[in-house]
């Protein structure tokens, strides 16, 4: 009987698989380069294939590679899931780890009450927090995300989706304002005054777009990679901010700030809740899904 692949060969081959480089696996399983192509030249010999061949810019994979990366990525989730599996689940007992994709955004308006209510429902319950960004799809897939909560249209097949809620737009300013305080923000205001731009967030470009078509540039004065500090930052200048309306409303509400229709028509989105099919029927990912439903659907 052959001898079966080492987890640790396993990982190398998922991770290689990836970065397409002998280099850069090494860096990210904090081994050595040799280490790494003895391991490599182990897979080669038990699976009976080069796996990867050599090519301007890196390594590609075999036809043979492309074929095992799936059946490797379900057995090292499998080895992974496996010091807390258990029959069933129980909120009131379990003490699995669940893991959700949340834009930052997210973590100021969802997550807050989403911890609350698992903290009630599931005291034993690891809540672990991930981004999201171009691998979001592959985490689902691979089962290092339990899900993922956003307005994500880049997510490709074998995802499921369920709408929670849509967004439109809004504009904040502090409520001393000077031009502001108490008026309407129209299209003339919203050119003069200067701006904060989020260079992050999943909607981003729906609001760039927009400008566009209403041939608008706005004055930006201070780019932001995200949201975090934003409230403290409109508070405290004559800065104004366009973002989608549930953070919004949450930074008025937190900051003191003054809320504004957004004068540029801005083309709206949903968020959803998107989970891989291998999690349709796993109890704890339903269960996860049902909270998640009933503390933000609309409807």
């Amino acid at each position: 009987m052959p001898d079966l692949p080492e987890p640790r060969l396993l990982q190398l081959f998922d991770r290689l698989y990836d970065t397409r480089s002998v280099t850069r696996t090494a860096e990210q399983l904090g081994q050595s380069q040799p280490t790494v192509s003895l391991g490599l030249g182990r897979l080669r010999a038990q699976l009976g294939d080069p796996l990867f061949v050599r090519v301007p810019g890196g390594m590609a994979p075999t036809p043979r590679a492309d074929a095992l990366i799936q059946p490797c990525r379900e057995i090292l989730e499998a080895l992974r899931r496996l010091p807390t599996w258990q029959p069933g689940f129980d909120p009131a007992t379990t003490r699995r780890r669940l893991r959700i994709g949340m834009t930052d955004a997210s973590h100021v308006t969802l997550l807050p009450r989403l911890l609350a209510d698992l903290h009630d429902a599931a005291p034993g319950l690891r809540l672990e927090i991930a981004g999201i960004d171009g691998h979001t799809g592959r985490a689902l897939e691979s089962g290092e995300l339990d899900l993922a909560i956003g307005h994500v249209p880049w997510l490709g097949d074998g995802l499921y989706q369920q709408q929670l809620f849509e967004q439109d737009w809004v504009c904040l300013s502090r409520r001393a304002h000077p031009r502001l305080d108490g008026a309407v923000l129209d299209a003339a205001a919203y050119r003069a005054e200067g701006h904060v731009l989020i260079a992050a967030g999943t909607g981003a470009h729906l609001l760039d777009q927009a400008l566009v078509r209403a041939r608008i540039e706005r004055r930006v004065v201070l780019e932001l990679p995200g949201f975090l500090g934003l409230g403290a930052l409109v508070g405290s200048t004559d800065l104004i901010v366009t973002l989608p309306r549930h953070i919004g409303t949450t930074l008025a509400d937190t900051h003191a700030l003054q809320l504004h229709a957004c004068p540029v028509e801005v083309e709206g989105f949903a968020v959803r809740q998107h989970w891989h099919a291998r999690h349709h029927h796993d109890e704890g990912s339903r269960w996860l899904r049902g909270r998640v439903v009933a503390l933000f659907s609309a409807r």
